[in-house]
């Protein structure tokens, strides 16, 4: 049987000395493995074969039949660890707190602890939707469901 924590350890291995990490290793249906990796600077096609590579040299296809896929975090997914959220200062993002409200703003700082928003608050102007800055907001992580980066093509 394939173990997670095994891959985990496999893909930090060839990704040391790198500023890429594991953000989340899945196995589906005990056979299909999902790996996806991140970067302080970003990630290329030549870290996931990298990766691919340093996996498949360790599992025998002779005693697991196995489908390997590296990739990269996408945009759209959501944060996994703080590291992620480090490199994403400056965006904006939105937030989801476990009580299930929703929180939208420009992401300001990150300690061990949680993060720090500026939020945003809509106005109307001349009959125009504007989103201005609004308060300072601290987010412990503890309290966070969800976060990920709102993608804008402005």
């Amino acid at each position: 049987m394939i173990k997670r924590d095994q891959i985990i350890d496999w893909a930090n291995q060839a990704l040391e000395g790198t500023d890429r990490f594991v953000v989340e290793v899945l196995i589906k249906n005990r056979d299909t493995i999902l790996v996806f990796l991140d970067a302080d600077t970003s990630v290329n096609i030549d870290d996931c074969v990298l990766v691919s590579r340093a996996i498949e040299g360790k599992l025998d296809r002779d005693e697991h039949d196995f489908e390997l896929r590296v990739s990269s975090a996408g945009a759209d997914q959501p944060f996994r660890m703080p590291r992620q959220y480090r490199k994403n200062i400056g965006r904006s993002i939105e937030c989801t707190r476990k009580d299930e409200t929703v929180v939208t703003g420009k992401l300001t700082g990150v300690d061990e602890k949680g993060i720090s928003l500026e939020t945003f608050v809509a106005k109307k102007q001349n009959k125009i939707k504007k989103e201005v800055a609004g308060d300072a907001l601290y987010i412990p992580f503890a309290e966070i469901s969800e976060s990920k980066v709102i993608i804008s093509f402005q």
